[in-house]
């Protein structure tokens, strides 16, 4: 068992980061008598109520095996109740072996715990399953090769690869839960709480007596993911308040579903405090110069948050990152539409690049500007360029070889997850044209 308290308190303490922070080991650390933690994507919180156990989280489905058994390496105690703390994929996807494990002990029915949004989030992503694991693919598929480099602390999931979005074996709750509830399990008292942050069907769980906070992903050591360029609307200024509401418990010990517990009134206050005025700061510089009349681009461009801010072990931009917390925020109050008049009812892409072609004399002109753009390190506007070129030349796998290159080295100094994926399939998209030049398959 790993001590995670102390290597927690020593990388918020010292504000160094010398050590992983958000491990997927699979393996199952006591937190402290009767309380554990598997650390897996995600991770799963386990408790023993006296009335068996109860676990915050079944983990993906392809690690919900593992967790279970590292699980019973701690427990023979049969499971009372799974709680999701939301219904993303790599929370609620391992609850078939949950399931499995109780079924095989004969227990009661395995209750399951979840926000009245979960079951509807599962029959979107059941009606989207293909675009879901397609965009999935693209957002863990940029990392690979980065892990020593920059990404030491969050791995792909690993595994088949899954054609169902949401296993057809995933559980709907059997307990709904709308914006609040208390519950007893033995002699203890939990509290659910709802709030609106990654999700708008979060539940962070409350202890009352042990002053524990379970609090899924409000906190996940990373810059919060509130600007997730593929996914559906967030809501930072609701997860601020989430964040603020937990401070006014006075918590002492908190267990995120991503990341290291973290032990300490005032550590987890400041921790808390740290992320949730991010979060405002942001919001309110943007829905500022958003009242000023300014356009998304100078929004973007503009907006900042400190490096000093960004250097905080559990607010580094490796997953989501600021600048598509702007865009999220536009996007909450100011609809899809930048404001750029030509891009409300906009040409194919394809005759933009053909047209700009055109004009510069060949997409060969565009891709070795492009090149020369991505050698002197602008690469923005680089990587417009080799779309252009792109585009003006779609099966030209020398227009594409170069484009791929550009990407790469995109890809290669970005630090969030996010990017990183979009621009590798960025640079697959081109490779998957050399293959068809080549006739390779």
């Amino acid at each position: 068992m790993a001590d995670l308290i102390a290597l927690s308190t020593k990388v918020v303490d010292s504000g160094v980061t010398s050590e992983p922070t958000n491990r997927t080991t699979g393996e199952l650390s006591e937190i402290v008598p009767g309380l554990a933690m598997v650390e897996s994507f995600s991770h799963s919180v386990i408790w023993d109520s006296g009335d068996g156990l109860v676990a915050f989280d079944a983990s993906h489905a392809n690690t919900g095996k593992q967790v279970v058994e590292a699980i019973r390496g701690w427990s023979n105690q049969p499971f009372h109740s799974v709680v999701y703390t939301h219904g993303h994929a790599d929370h609620v996807g391992g609850i078939g072996a949950f399931n499995a494990d109780s079924q095989s002990r004969s227990a009661s029915a395995l209750q399951v715990i979840g926000h009245e949004n979960v079951a509807p989030r599962f029959k979107r992503y059941r009606y989207t399953n293909d675009w879901n694991v397609s965009i999935n693919a693209r957002q863990f598929g940029g990392i690979r090769g980065d892990l020593n480099e920059i990404m030491t602390d969050i791995r792909p999931v690993s595994g088949p690869k899954l054609t169902d979005f949401i296993p057809q074996d995933t559980l709907d709750p059997t307990i709904e839960v709308s914006d609040f509830a208390s519950m007893k399990f033995g002699d203890t008292t939990v509290e659910f709480h709802h709030a609106r942050g990654e999700t708008d069907d979060h539940l962070w769980s409350w202890f009352p007596e042990q002053k524990w906070i379970v609090s899924g992903d409000f906190v996940i050591w990373n810059f919060p993911n509130a600007g997730n360029p593929q996914k559906v609307q967030r809501w930072p200024i609701e997860w601020a308040a989430a964040l603020r509401a937990m401070i006014a418990k006075q918590p002492e010990l908190l267990l995120p579903a991503h990341g290291l517990p973290i032990a300490g009134k005032e550590r987890i206050a400041r921790v808390l405090d740290d992320i949730a005025t991010a979060l405002e700061d942001l919001v309110r510089s943007v829905v500022q110069m958003m009242n000023d009349g300014e356009t998304l681009n100078n929004i973007i461009h503009t907006v900042k948050v400190p490096d000093a801010t960004l250097a905080k072990p559990y607010l580094r931009p490796m997953y989501d990152e600021p600048e598509f917390v702007v865009r999220g925020i536009w996007r909450q109050f100011g609809g899809w539409w930048d404001g750029a008049p030509s891009r409300l009812k906009p040409a194919r892409d394809e005759a933009v690049g053909q047209e700009i072609a055109k004009l510069a004399g060949g997409a060969e002109v565009l891709m070795r500007r492009a090149e020369d753009l991505a050698a002197s390190g602008d690469m923005r506007l680089a990587c417009h360029l080799a779309d252009f070129a792109g585009w003006a030349a779609p099966e030209d796998p020398t227009i594409h070889e170069a484009r791929a290159r550009v990407y790469e080295a995109r890809r290669k100094q970005e630090l969030s997850l996010m990017a990183k994926g979009i621009f590798r399939g960025a640079a697959r998209e081109s490779e998957a044209v050399i293959k068809a030049a080549l006739g390779e398959k």
